[in-house]
């Protein structure tokens, strides 16, 4: 099995989205579950290789993720965004590449367990 495939399968298995964004905030990536919920329930079209900022276009979205971007490559921690309607946790995970150098991070959900 090929390490692409096998990495795919895995990132497709989280039962949340998944999001990759690289350093221009371009979309790179979407998992199965990210592209269900942006494409089928939030009604976007071809998100892979726009703008993240197509999506988040108002301007204090654009700095919350520009401010939380920077934090992460400042410290390397995750940054929590938000709780979303369907009580799921959105955060901010930076993505390092074989060099340790900063290539994007990911958006990604999970449930809410804190109450």
């Amino acid at each position: 099995m090929e390490e692409l495939e096998m990495l795919k399968g895995i990132v497709n298995s989280y039962p949340y989205p998944i999001v990759f964004v690289d350093n221009d905030y371009k979309i790179r990536f979407m998992n199965q579950n990210a592209q269900y919920h942006y494409y089928q329930e939030r009604g976007y079209k071809n998100l892979i290789g726009s703008s993240l900022f197509d999506c988040h276009s108002s301007e204090k979205a654009i700095e919350r993720i520009k401010q939380g971007y920077e934090s992460i490559k400042r410290n390397g921690k995750e940054v929590f965004v938000c709780v979303t309607a369907r009580n799921q946790r959105v955060y901010m995970q930076g993505v390092k590449n074989d060099k340790g150098e900063w290539i994007g991070f990911i958006e990604r959900f999970e449930l809410n367990l804190q109450m």
